[in-house]
C-alpha cells in the first residue's frame, strides 16, 4: 500500500477542557499519512486515480473545526472518521493532533496524540 503524507497543518480551533480554550481558541498542528494504492496514478498520471492532498486538507479542516471537544483525542477521532466517510479508496490513517499551546506550565514543544486507524 502507498502512503500520502500532509505534515504542518496548521489549524486554529477551539478544543480543550478549561473554558479558555474553548472560548479563546489556540493553535492546533495535525500530521496526516494516509494509506491509497496510486498505482495507477503513477503510470496514468490522472488525479482521479489518487486521493488528491488539497481535498483532503478540506476535509481535514471542516471535521476539525466545526465542532469544540474537550479532547484531543476526540477531536482527531472526528477527523478521521470524516476523511474515512469522504474518500472510499483510503484503507489507513495515522493522525498526530498536536496542541502546541495546552495550558500546562511547563517548557515543551507541544503535546500531541497519534492514532492509527484502519478502515472497518
Amino acid at each position: 500500500m502507498d502512503k500520502i503524507t500532509i505534515k504542518g497543518l496548521k489549524i486554529f480551533a477551539y478544543h480543550g477542557v478549561n473554558p479558555e480554550e474553548k472560548q479563546d481558541g489556540q493553535n492546533f498542528i495535525i500530521d496526516m499519512d494516509y494509506y491509497v494504492d496510486v498505482t495507477k496514478a503513477c503510470h496514468l498520471d490522472k488525479i482521479d486515480d489518487t486521493v488528491s492532498y488539497a481535498k483532503v486538507v478540506k476535509v481535514i479542516t471542516k471535521a476539525f473545526t466545526s465542532n469544540k471537544y474537550d479532547l484531543i483525542e476526540r477531536a482527531a477521532q472526528v477527523v478521521c472518521d470524516a476523511v474515512f466517510d469522504a474518500f472510499d479508496g483510503i484503507s489507513k490513517i495515522e493522525i498526530t493532533l498536536k496542541k502546541p499551546e495546552a495550558p500546562v506550565k511547563a517548557d515543551f514543544d507541544y503535546v500531541a496524540v497519534t492514532l492509527i486507524r484502519n478502515r472497518d
